[in-house]
């Protein structure tokens, strides 16, 4: 038996972590105005955001084609991969993961074990470096290492602030006298993820604020936890994630903390400016 790990890019992993662990991704897609750009090999976020800043609509989004996935599980079946774990984003904001349920009776010579991580972004990326981990540990009973994945779940979790209400306007959330009142007021929603769909938790004026709620909730979350993993994430705003991540670490001293990004297709969603905390207290290995 030969496992291979896949996910998708929308995990947003560090190449390092890619090469370390060889692990496989497939893209998810932006689309502006008919063109279809699959994320970060054929856009950059740099790109997108630049291109989203002065849309007047937002760009759309989709799960990878069905032949590019099937490509994929072929190379590996021909590099003697017996099994795939497919760890994707939350079933219920893309089709992606049903996509790989699918392909499990398709690909002739490859098993493919489909796991929804019920998230997305670099949390979801400590679900595929987790199994890989486990491969590389020895383990080679799937049924283990997707129970580990599940078990992962109970001390798991994410939390995301939306800095710009007009892309909410944009697509549709909002209204246009919503999103200005909100952005005289500076509200700052604050989202996560309940039964697979991300949906709102809070509402917080000024982002200073948004960041002390969520270290609060972090706090509440891993009391009496050994083990502790974080990622700060922004979406084009660099330098507070970077001061944000200086605050956890003063407050979180063991902790691993690592950085990351939304990529174009959580960023059509959440808009630039945006900030995420996401964490583990699963033991994970977030060393490069």
């Amino acid at each position: 038996m030969k496992i291979a790990v896949i996910t998708d890019s929308t995990a947003y992993l560090d190449q390092a972590y890619i090469d370390k662990y060889n692990i496989r991704t497939i893209a998810l897609n932006v689309i502006f105005n008919d063109e279809v750009y699959k994320e970060l090999s054929e856009i950059s976020t740099e790109d997108f955001y630049k291109i989203m800043r002065n849309e007047k609509q937002l760009p759309t989004t989709s799960q990878p084609a069905m032949g590019q996935y099937v490509e994929l599980l072929e190379s590996l079946r021909d590099e003697g991969y017996t099994d795939v774990i497919a760890v994707h984003l939350s079933s219920g904001i893309s089709g992606t993961y049903q996509t790989a349920v699918t392909l499990n009776d398709m690909v002739e010579g490859i098993n493919v074990h489909a796991f929804d991580s019920e998230i997305s972004c670099s949390v979801q990326g400590f679900y595929a470096l987790k199994a890989a981990q486990l491969i590389e540990q020895g383990m080679t009973v799937i049924d283990n290492i997707l129970e580990q994945l599940e078990t992962m779940k109970q001390t798991t979790n994410a939390y995301f602030i939306v800095d710009d209400l007009n892309n909410l306007k944009k697509g549709g959330r909002l209204n246009s006298a919503q999103a200005l009142v909100g952005t005289m007021l500076q509200v700052k929603p604050l989202l996560h993820f309940v039964d697979t769909k991300i949906v709102p938790y809070d509402k917080v004026r000024t982002k200073k604020r948004a960041m002390k709620r969520i270290e609060e909730q972090l706090a509440k979350e891993v009391e009496g936890y050994k083990n502790l993993s974080i990622v700060i994430i922004e979406g084009n705003d660099k330098e507070t994630a970077l001061s944000w991540k200086a605050q956890v670490e003063e407050q979180f001293p063991d902790a691993q903390i690592i950085m990351s990004y939304f990529g174009p297709v959580i960023g059509t969603h959440l808009g630039e400016g945006s900030l995420g905390l996401g964490f583990t207290t699963t033991e994970l290995d977030l060393s490069i």
